[in-house]
């Protein structure tokens, strides 16, 4: 049976006077990884401020597990169980990958068995993490940077991440890692609702896909589907059609 873990309903949200997001309807399944593309200025970025906490909906509602979550802090939200990995330059370059990745346990730093239980999990998860510990973070390459930001967003065990543009600046190897790593996340039942800008990684990768133009949610459904679909495969794949 389907388990809705995440849902915005009719969240209208923007800076100072202004609306980014009109009226947005998200719906996201436990286990399933989503991708949201859409032109610049679509409101991507917005819906994972509103999500994360750092930007209050005007209106609306956001929902995780059956809880209004859209008046909790960051660190509320942190906490519930919905962790983000930042577009980059997320780490601090001159601590090393062990310290950078323990800042994501700061919750539960009190309780050290469990820091150190999360600690296991993450370096099984991605095998880096301990391979590279005592290296400062500022001289991994960009892919593995990646990886230990995913690592740390794990310590705290979110049922929700969160991810801003993965693929942004790595090359070919490096993203196929980390597409491993967040096919690796579903499959343990961890949810995954992703940005990508580019298009066909993020389809090929996801489960589902939602479109957005202008602050609102345009088309949703099976990630195939989405990336089948004439008028986004124009858009965004270059092609003119299915069969193009």
């Amino acid at each position: 049976m389907t388990e809705t873990v995440l849902t915005m309903s009719s969240v209208e949200a923007g800076y100072g006077g202004g609306l980014v997001l009109q009226g947005v309807d998200l719906q996201v399944d436990k286990g399933t990884i989503t991708c949201i593309v859409g032109p610049n200025g679509a409101g991507k970025s917005t819906v994972f401020r509103v999500i994360s906490g750092l930007l209050k909906p005007k209106n609306g509602t956001v929902t995780f597990g059956g809880r209004d979550i859209g008046g909790l802090s960051p660190s509320e939200i942190l906490k519930s169980g919905i962790a983000q990995v930042p577009q980059n330059r997320a780490l601090f370059p001159e601590m090393s990958v062990h310290e950078n990745v323990l800042l994501g346990g700061y919750a539960i730093r009190r309780d050290r068995a469990l820091l150190k239980e999360r600690l296991a999990m993450v370096e099984e998860m991605v095998p880096l993490v301990k391979d590279r510990a005592k290296e400062h973070a500022g001289n991994l390459s960009g892919g593995q940077r990646r990886m230990v930001e995913i690592g740390r967003a794990l310590m705290l065990d979110p049922r929700v991440v969160l991810m801003d543009e993965p693929s942004l600046g790595l090359d070919p190897k490096s993203v196929a890692k980390v597409a491993e790593v967040i096919r690796d996340m579903a499959a343990e039942g961890r949810t995954v609702l992703m940005v990508e800008q580019n298009v066909r990684l993020g389809m090929n990768l996801a489960t589902h896909g939602v479109v957005m133009e202008q602050g609102q949610v345009r088309l949703v459904g099976d990630a195939q589907d989405i990336a089948d679909n004439p008028e986004v495969a124009s858009m965004y794949l270059g092609k003119t059609g299915h069969n193009a």
